[in-house]
């Protein structure tokens, strides 16, 4: 019989199948209360070591202003090309766009998202608006008739340009080889970025410009580039594709799944109680292992070792893998407890490794944060092709030593993203738990 999780980690809704973030039920529609809401609702912390732990009792703590997006720009544009596909770029109201991209208007994560395509100059109205549309370089930023060059343009402005600590880094470094990440930070310390979100800030920089085309591998390492460069590398006239749009999962009412759901409330773990419980500081790492001396096994120990370990070192968390976990028992029980209660699990999905895509499935129900990585080489399955994965090219060593701070980055910026926001994580099986619930 596997452990049950403990009686304090209690669920995210409540009896009347409402979620349990705080509601502000004000007519306002500004943007400055939409900002407010992404710094004060999505990032307050619960100062556990100040109160002994006691829930009753627990402080609550703003984190600091950034004047940056949380999201980085790759993740924000899900909005305007949602717009692009159910609206063909034109205004549309807000409920009726969330519910064509199948996810819930009033969510966290949704309000985020309206909260950072604003704040990055994609779209127009706040997380409480009825409407939401482009701005003109919004439109341009995604719309499939509009040729590369001025595409290109239209991205660098609004994830580069516009941001001012970006924009700083960009000007500073451009056409130099990328410095270490700490040289970037001390760098922004000195222009009066606040300290305890700078190393976050640097982090979706580097996110941006690798997205854009302004940070890339010239002659053997990762170098800052002019816009002019990234200009001169497109195709002068052609009109270019836009990135596919996010698939959205079907529509939960057509799963018709009440045989899996039992009384009005879904109850997913929110947290690990108190600071001292083990698994607050452990993150599992969800792998294909394979033989001594295999590749799997060889490929497992280099992400491990080089990748996965140095970006969370700042979090904190052991990195435990399945063949090295400690306690006695059965190893299948213990991999499993690991998967249901450790804080945080990194899943590699490279292989298609069954077992890894078993263990996942059983994270997902957990509610708990997850966050994916996998080689290039392979495709991500549509049913986990929703959350965002981390794509690591191992086709050469000459691609990936060069990138390998990079990949750390984003690792480190997609586990510092999904602790934030732990309450509970999206996936597959939470969004439908979620819209069950509204229905009833």
């Amino acid at each position: 019989m596997i452990e049950e999780l403990s009686d304090s980690q209690q669920g995210i809704f409540s009896e009347d199948g409402r979620n349990s973030l705080p509601n502000n039920n004000g007519e306002h529609e500004n943007q400055e209360e939409s900002e407010e809401f992404s710094e004060e609702l999505l990032t307050d912390d619960i100062d556990d070591a100040e109160t002994g732990g006691d829930p009753q009792t627990r402080i609550r703590r703003k984190r600091p202003q950034r004047d940056f997006p949380t999201l980085t720009f790759e993740e924000s544009l899900e909005l305007a090309f949602a717009i692009q596909k159910h609206a063909s770029g034109q205004k549309i109201r807000r409920l009726t766009l969330f519910q064509e991209m199948g996810r819930s208007a009033e969510s966290g994560t949704s309000r985020q998202l309206v909260t950072n395509s604003s704040k990055y100059g994609l779209t127009i109205g706040s997380y409480k608006a009825e409407h939401l549309e482009l701005t003109p370089d919004g439109y341009a930023a995604t719309a499939e008739d509009v040729p590369e060059r001025e595409k290109i343009r239209a991205r660098f402005k609004l994830a580069i340009e516009q941001i001012t600590p970006f924009k700083k880094l960009h000007d500073h470094y451009v056409n130099n080889r990328l410095p270490a990440k700490n040289v970037m930070v001390d760098f922004l310390k000195d222009e009066g970025i606040n300290q305890d979100v700078v190393s976050e800030c640097v982090e979706t920089f580097l996110l941006n410009a690798k997205f854009i085309g302004v940070l890339q591998n010239l002659a053997g390492a990762e170098r800052l580039v002019t816009l002019d460069h990234v200009l001169d590398q497109a195709p002068a006239a052609t009109r270019s594709k836009s990135p596919a749009v996010p698939k959205t999962l079907p529509e939960p009412e057509k799963l018709q799944p009440d045989d899996l759901v039992s009384g009005t409330a879904a109850t997913f773990p929110t947290s690990l109680t108190t600071p001292e419980d083990p698994w607050s500081r452990i993150c599992f790492y969800i792998t294909p292992i394979g033989a001594e001396g295999s590749e799997q096994r060889m490929h497992s120990d280099l992400f491990l070792g080089s990748i996965v370990e140095p970006a969370l070192e700042e979090f904190g968390l052991k990195v435990v893998r399945g063949d090295r976990v400690e306690e006695t028992g059965m190893i299948t029980r213990q991999e499993i407890l690991h998967v249901m209660r450790s804080r945080l699990v990194i899943a590699d999905l490279s292989f298609h490794n069954p077992n890894v895509f078993y263990e996942l499935a059983i994270r997902h129900v957990s509610g708990l944060p997850t966050v994916q990585i996998m080689r290039t080489s392979e495709q991500v399955p549509f049913d986990v092709g929703q959350m965002r994965t981390v794509r690591i090219d191992t086709s050469s060593i000459y691609t990936l030593v060069p990138q390998l701070e990079v990949y750390r980055t984003e690792i480190t910026n997609q586990v510092r993203r999904a602790l934030e926001n732990s309450e509970v994580a999206d996936n597959p099986f939470t969004a439908f738990y979620s819209a069950k619930i509204v229905q009833r």
